[in-house]
């Protein structure tokens, strides 16, 4: 791996001078400025991000790992952190991960100095172990005590009392594969269920697949009937919208779809109700875990019908 000598001695200047056009400073001749660029370029030469900080203490920084599978939820998370951010005057430096070992590997990359503290963002798999100055924002299954989530079992239950008033009885549900938020929404939809004496029927949850096509088509093709279904978030509702037409059942008509986790309405996509959250509020949440504030934070989010 090339170091700031290797830089030096191709582009025939001082390390001084590589460490000013490195940072931006003013006062170096363009020729030996260009000659560091092609350096740097040649050689794919990464300045040590540990030795940069270690004046301030702080680079300034905050690595996110994105982990959430769905670009929507991704754009629209990373928009309410870096707008949170900014007011903070720091900076976001981003990773993307999709499963344990790739998010792992993000951590270990951005823990080697490059940043002051960690958010991982939308993991629906099972976390690795992460380190103490890190947060997980809307995690299922969150590694550690510092983590801003969805009050699941409250979302679940304003769903089907929603679904109820609307005189749906046989809701069926598409949960979570695994982990905690899994077990909180069930929780949530049973309790209210037996609020409005409507019998549990297991025949109506599949919570044991993460392909939400085969997850309804197991639904469709079990032989029990349904009028409502509840899904975790909106890019589910949308592939259920889909398959829905395929099967002919019409929505709302036959089938009203309702989606856990609401996010803004998507260019041409039909409305659904939802359980809808602000994207901004959880940033703020999750910065505030970084500063040193309670070590546990769940959001309520509202009813939108649609």
């Amino acid at each position: 791996m090339a170091n700031i000598n290797d830089v030096s001695r191709l582009a025939q200047v001082s390390k001084a001078t590589v460490s000013r056009v490195l940072s931006g400073s003013r006062g170096v001749k363009e020729e030996s400025r260009q000659a560091v660029l092609r350096a740097v370029e040649t050689l794919n030469y990464r300045p040590n991000a540990v030795a940069q900080s270690l004046t301030s203490q702080s680079t300034g920084c905050i690595g996110v790992i994105c982990a959430t599978e769905h670009v929507q939820q991704a754009t629209g998370y990373l928009q309410a952190l870096e707008k949170q951010l900014s007011r903070q005057q720091k900076h976001l430096l981003l990773r993307f991960a999709n499963d344990a070992a790739t998010l792992g590997a993000a951590v270990a990359e951005l823990s080697s100095g490059w940043c002051d503290a960690l958010i991982v963002v939308g993991a629906r798999f099972a976390l690795p172990p992460l380190p103490d100055n890190a947060v997980c924002l809307d995690c299922v299954t969150p590694s550690t005590a510092k983590s801003v989530g969805v009050d699941h079992p409250f979302a679940a239950e304003t769903a089907v009392h929603y679904l109820a008033g609307q005189q749906r009885r046989q809701i069926a549900l598409i949960n979570f594969a695994a982990g905690d938020a899994a077990e909180q929404v069930l929780q949530g939809y049973c309790h209210a269920l037996e609020m409005h004496l409507i019998p549990y029927n297991r025949r109506l949850v599949v919570d044991d697949e993460p392909v939400t096509r085969i997850a309804l088509q197991r639904l469709l093709n079990g032989g029990m009937p349904f009028n409502a279904l509840l899904v975790t978030d909106d890019c589910q509702a949308q592939e259920a919208l889909t398959l829905l037409a395929q099967y002919q059942r019409q929505v709302p008509g036959q089938v009203m779809v309702f989606s856990l986790d609401g996010a803004p309405q998507w260019p041409g996509a039909p409305a659904v109700p939802s359980i809808a959250y602000s994207l901004d509020t959880l940033a703020q949440r999750a910065l505030a875990l970084l500063s040193g504030a309670e070590e546990r934070s769940l959001l309520r989010g509202s009813l939108t019908a649609g």
